[in-house]
């Protein structure tokens, strides 16, 4: 029986993108529900997956797994013959600090710049707590690059989790037109080139629900 991983809006889900493109950029099989966001049914239609009452949750037969950094362990464990971590112990611990710091960090960032993979780019006023987040950021992915990035485009030279965890601020990097550094950049558009992230958007925009509250941010 194939993975099951129950995620919900493309247009609007973070959380659901972080597995989901790992799944798919390794080409693990997988089946996908998406369960639609603002819906009076939408709570009970996710708790029938999720104990939590939010998604993503993976199923794995009787195993459920749900928050994105447990369901990116779990799969890593699963298939350890894929590089979702790197290889290199030290650089596997830094991925593994760097993704569990996004996964309970950067709340004003978050707050302040929803994640909208529809949204026209264009700018907004930045809060110097956003600013702040924003520097660290970029401050992580320019220290990951200098020490472990040799070997590839990516934070640890090939594509891991931790690039996977990071997905959504490109999202919210170039939606919100957020300047950055050039390399920043250059790391930004590396992932916006990877075909799971293409697949992802057009998901998004095949999408029939749409959320007026999420879409004039």
């Amino acid at each position: 029986m194939p993975l099951r991983l129950a995620i919900v809006n493309k247009a609007y889900s973070s959380w659901s993108l972080r597995p989901w493109l790992l799944l798919t950029h390794f080409g693990v099989p997988f089946e996908e529900t998406v369960i639609a966001m603002g819906r009076p049914e939408t709570r009970s239609e996710i708790l029938n997956v999720s104990p939590t009452g939010k998604c993503p949750a993976l199923r794995d037969g009787e195993i459920v797994v749900f928050e994105s950094l447990a369901i990116i362990e779990y799969i890593a464990e699963n298939f350890p013959h894929l590089p979702i971590w790197p290889r290199d112990k030290p650089a596997r611990a830094l991925a593994r600090s760097l993704s569990s710091e996004m996964h309970g960090g950067f709340l004003a960032l978050r707050n302040h710049c929803p994640t909208q993979f529809l949204r026209p780019v264009r700018k907004i006023a930045l809060t110097p707590e956003v600013e702040s987040d924003v520097a660290r950021i970029e401050a992580a992915w320019a220290d990951a690059r200098a020490r472990y990035g040799a070997g590839g485009p990516f934070l640890f030279g090939e594509f891991s989790a931790a690039d996977a965890m990071f997905a959504p601020v490109v999202n919210r990097f170039h939606t919100y037109d957020i300047p950055v550094s050039p390399p920043t950049r250059r790391y930004m558009d590396t992932i916006m080139a990877l075909p799971a992230w293409k697949a992802w958007i057009t998901g998004a925009q095949q999408e029939p629900w749409r959320i007026a509250s999420y879409d004039v941010v």
